[in-house]
């Protein structure tokens, strides 16, 4: 079966179920990222293992990853107080301490680096995707999280098919040989016919919102790519893992959301 026809059939399995989870309330929501999050930071654990002498704390990182992720959901949907979230202080201290007694780390400076660049890089975009629900108000709103989505998927999709048809130029040969301009130029147009279409039915947000979004998902979104492939091929993999059918694994998925959330959450809270 072809990679193409692959990624077809993960997509319409995947898709109706994602939009469902969204759309149905906040807790299910909640349960479908608070997994992704996990299983994308578990995967980034074991790419990091795979290189002799690593061993970064993986299972007590992701279940940081996933306190973080619990407490942010509570605290932005008005359960619990703000000051909840110094849980984190000493939770996250304990890396320092566990580290202590891993008789067999060599590097255990650098496994904490490592464990902390699993939270930084993978755990806190997923948790700054439940504030992104809440950014406007204490009321979950399915509405911001399905449009970035569908623009994320628009630029994907756009630059998957720009590229095979069209692309010559490479746009960053030394990380990714297949990314080409034409490719991104693809995206950057699907993407902003896509906010268009969000302008009209998704009317929480203004149209220049919208376009904006879009504008950083494409930007910030190919940067996430290149840094994902970056991170790959310095342990010299194709994919983070096999779990998705033509897509790879979770990280591969969602790479492009890793850097544009912080960015999306800047622009709506700040601006």
């Amino acid at each position: 079966m072809s990679n193409l026809m692959q990624r077809v059939i993960a997509a319409v399995i995947a898709v109706p179920f994602l939009i469902f989870c969204i759309q149905f309330s906040d807790y299910t929501f909640l349960g479908l990222f608070l997994i992704i999050g996990a299983l994308a930071q578990l995967e980034f654990y074991k790419l990091i293992g795979s290189m002799e002498g690593n061993l970064p704390l993986t299972f007590f990182g992701t279940f940081c990853g996933i306190v973080m992720h619990l407490l942010t959901f509570f605290i932005e949907k008005g359960v619990l107080a703000y000051q909840n979230y110094y849980i984190l202080s000493p939770l996250l201290t304990l890396i320092f301490f566990i580290k202590l007694y891993k008789k067999q780390d060599v590097n255990p400076f650098q496994n904490i680096a490592y464990t902390f660049l699993g939270l930084i890089y993978v755990a806190l975009p997923f948790a700054l995707l439940t504030v992104l629900a809440f950014v406007k108000n204490e009321n979950y709103d399915p509405q911001i999280i399905l449009g970035c989505l569908f623009l994320l998927w628009a630029s994907d999709s756009g630059a998957y098919f720009a590229g095979t048809k069209f692309g010559k130029t490479k746009l960053f040969e030394r990380v990714s040989p297949k990314k080409s301009w034409e490719g991104s130029i693809g995206g950057f147009v699907s993407a902003m016919l896509v906010a268009f279409i969000l302008g009209k039915f998704f009317t929480n947000y203004t149209l220049i919102e919208w376009i904006s979004i879009g504008v950083i998902i494409v930007v910030a979104g190919t940067y996430g790519d290149l840094v994902e492939s970056l991170f790959k091929r310095s342990i010299n993999i194709k994919d983070s893992a096999n779990t998705i059918p033509g897509h790879g694994g979770f990280l591969d998925r969602f790479d492009g959301l890793l850097l544009s959330i912080p960015f999306i959450i800047a622009l709506l809270k700040l601006v």
